[in-house]
């Protein structure tokens, strides 16, 4: 499997929200776009055995797995677990500015440590066979991104690191709440795109601020490898993944929300005959129909029904239904 060509598009890592489920959704929407786990932490892997952590259906690939962690023995020891289960890439997480993770030594906080970083991915890729890549910021607090930025790439380059996602924006470790993170430090795509200029061989995609699949073709154009979109693939996820095979990939066809509706209900079948409940599934479908007629009363019927504890499919059909009258084609008739 080629990644970096799947690494065009790549919807990001987010906690509580790409679970197994939602990933596998996803997949129905768009065959090509890389997908990424929540991330998982080195300890509770190695120290903690939370393998259940690893789960996934074969559907999901291309699917990549995101550490958290900041010891190179034990990243080296998790990224085999992730690699030996069959995920398709291994990745380091170097962005996320929470107090949790803090408190782990990882996340944003490594970008103060780039030869540590370093360490860690070169331990990774000595343990499998699949790529290590990083996804980072472009500083934190005081650092001048000018001066960090290209040390910490050319220090992850050297140990091995043939990919990188940027997010586009400084942390703020102190002040400044998760939430806030992602939306009050400036975005700096001028400085990424530099950053491809002074290491050509590096594949780099950028994240952070991307709403839509035309930002990710302009992105694209502008001569970067890759754009990897978080919060408005997950709200409005036809809209970004219906058409991206085809306007991003060059292949294959455009699909539906309705497509992926229909393509989901085996799998929920399947969950509940498993003991598990629709509201784990269909949390993650209520944006489906984002902006389009009776958008709200499927929101409202799986956001009330779903939780039953006799909430099956058929729930799913009728929230489908009102769409569907809706629709200008059924109008028409």
């Amino acid at each position: 499997m080629q990644i970096n060509q799947h690494a065009r598009l790549s919807c990001a890592p987010m906690m509580d929200w790409t679970d197994r489920h939602c990933r596998y959704l996803h997949r129905q929407l768009s065959a090509e776009t890389l997908l990424y786990t929540e991330m998982v932490t080195a300890p509770a892997l190695v120290r903690g055995g939370a393998l259940h952590l690893l789960d996934h259906d074969p559907a999901e690939h291309p699917v990549a797995l995101q550490l958290g962690g900041s010891e190179p023995i034990e990243l080296a020891q998790a990224a085999r677990l992730g690699a030996d289960v069959g995920y398709d890439e291994i990745n380091l997480n170097c962005g996320c500015p929470s107090d949790r993770v803090q408190s782990g030594t990882f996340g944003a906080v490594l970008m103060r440590e780039p030869g540590k970083v370093a360490q860690c991915v070169a331990a990774m890729r000595a343990a499998v066979d699949v790529p290590v890549t990083v996804k980072c910021r472009i500083g934190v607090d005081d650092q001048d991104p000018e001066e960090v930025l290209p040390e910490f790439l050319s220090r992850i380059v050297a140990a091995g690191c043939e990919r990188v996602t940027i997010h586009a924006r400084k942390a703020w470790l102190k002040g400044l709440s998760p939430k806030e993170n992602r939306d009050i430090p400036p975005l700096d795509y001028d400085l990424v795109q530099r950053m491809k200029g002074l290491f050509p061989n590096l594949h780099i995609s950028i994240n952070g601020g991307i709403a839509t699949l035309e930002d990710a073709e302009a992105l694209l154009d502008s001569g970067l490898d890759g754009v990897m979109i978080g919060r408005a693939a997950y709200h409005q996820p036809a809209d970004i993944l219906a058409q991206a095979d085809r306007r991003i990939f060059g292949k294959g066809h455009d699909t539906t929300a309705e497509d992926a509706v229909y393509a989901m209900l085996p799998y929920i079948e399947a969950h509940l005959s498993q003991g598990g409940r629709l509201h784990q599934i269909t949390r993650h479908m209520l944006g489906l129909f984002a902006g389009r007629p009776g958008a709200r009363s499927w929101r409202r019927m799986l956001s009330e029904g779903a939780t039953r504890d006799d909430a099956g499919p058929e729930l799913v059909e009728a929230a489908l239904a009102q769409v569907t009258a809706l629709a200008p084609e059924a109008k028409a008739v």
